[in-house]
């Protein structure tokens, strides 16, 4: 698919096939993931791929209880963590947080090139996500 209609395509899906995401296609996805570009190249990100039904139930009740997340054959949950690399200006050392959200949209446009459905969920709970 072309990038500009890859762009103007993308959606924000909440109804999902159950068909499984071919194991090509997802280490494509993740490949974009790979190569986004991050500051000083730290890649301050860990993204954990979740297929287990029960788990992706865990996930969807870490985010207020969004149960179709379940439905999705594949959850992808981004992790952000705190390198202490402070590069001055605003951010200070949480600019991970730029750097994580510039990784995921590159999942999100690869996936939408794969024909594939996504959709962010930023309400997390990280609170609730201790308990498992």
């Amino acid at each position: 698919m072309e990038f500009y209609e890859v762009v103007r395509t993308r959606r924000s899906v909440r109804s999902y096939k159950p068909d499984p995401v071919p194991d090509e296609v997802l280490k494509r996805v993740l490949e974009a993931v790979r190569i986004a570009p991050s500051g000083s190249n730290r890649q301050p990100w860990k993204f954990i791929i979740v297929k287990d039904e029960e788990l992706k139930k865990k996930v969807a009740e870490c985010c207020h209880g969004q149960i179709f997340i379940t439905e999705a054959p594949i959850v992808i949950v981004a992790c952000g963590y705190n390198i202490h690399y402070n590069r001055g200006g605003y951010m200070g050392d949480l600019s991970m947080l730029v750097d994580v959200s510039i990784a995921m949209t590159h999942l999100i446009l690869a996936a939408r090139a794969e024909g594939l459905g996504t959709c962010w969920i930023g309400a997390f709970d990280n609170d609730v996500s201790r308990n498992f």
